[in-house]
């Protein structure tokens, strides 16, 4: 069974997800956003979340290296664990993560890959413990890739915190079923700042239709809005 996917995200009043680049909150309460962010994560209970290369490196902060004992590997999968609380899951279709070891804050990893990933860099996944997934078409099907996660590891409601342009891929595919929002009371004001969804020169094109769900305000200001994604 596919997983119901909640995009959970914090972002400024005029959508920026860049908290270094917020105005200067007056009573301090800029560090404690991250803090409501998480407890809001766990609140949602998932069973994993989902960023894209580009965060996952941040958070790992590793180079390649070669496995000590290349064995033959498997594709399209290799699941080195099948149960836990929550996984972490990374999209990276050119295969360019690395990880120090098979977990992330204590969640089991899984790379979502894609077609063209070399075999080398799979046998070091492998050996690394961390699990993955390659993608069967030229194209990676994000339906396909959330079907084979309910299916293989039980996945059965994931966090999508990605950038604006993962996030704006699950959106134009039909693949986000609610949108968990925190709009923290400052703003960005820079020229070009990102917005959190970001479908490409298509974007979305009237096909998403957002039904008000619910309003919390939370401390330092902040509220968390949540709205019912039905692609119409």
């Amino acid at each position: 069974m596919r997983p119901i996917v909640i995009c959970h995200m914090l972002s400024s009043l005029d959508g920026s997800l860049h908290p270094s680049r917020f105005t200067w909150s007056p009573d301090g309460s800029k560090a404690e956003w991250s803090r409501l962010y998480e407890e809001v994560h766990e609140g949602l209970e998932p069973d994993a979340w989902l960023v894209g290369r580009v965060t996952m490196a941040e958070i790992s902060r590793v180079g390649p290296h070669a496995p000590g004992q290349a064995g033959p590997v498997g594709r399209p999968c290799h699941f080195a664990v099948r149960e836990a609380d929550c996984f972490a899951i990374a999209l990276d279709p050119s295969g360019k993560l690395h990880f120090a070891g098979p977990k992330i804050g204590g969640d089991p990893v899984v790379v979502l890959l894609g077609r063209g990933v070399a075999d080398s860099h799979l046998a070091e996944l492998a050996a690394d413990g961390v699990s993955y997934i390659v993608s069967e078409t030229a194209r990676i099907d994000l339906a396909a890739m959330l079907d084979v996660l309910g299916h293989e590891l039980g996945i059965h409601r994931l966090l999508l915190e990605g950038g604006a342009g993962i996030n704006g891929s699950f959106f134009a595919a039909g693949l986000v079923n609610e949108l968990s929002l925190l709009l923290v009371p400052a703003i960005d004001g820079q020229a070009g700042h990102q917005a959190f969804i970001d479908a490409g020169e298509d974007g979305l094109d009237g096909d998403v239709q957002l039904s008000f769900k619910s309003c919390e305000p939370l401390a330092h200001g902040v509220l968390h809005l949540r709205y019912v994604v039905a692609p119409r």
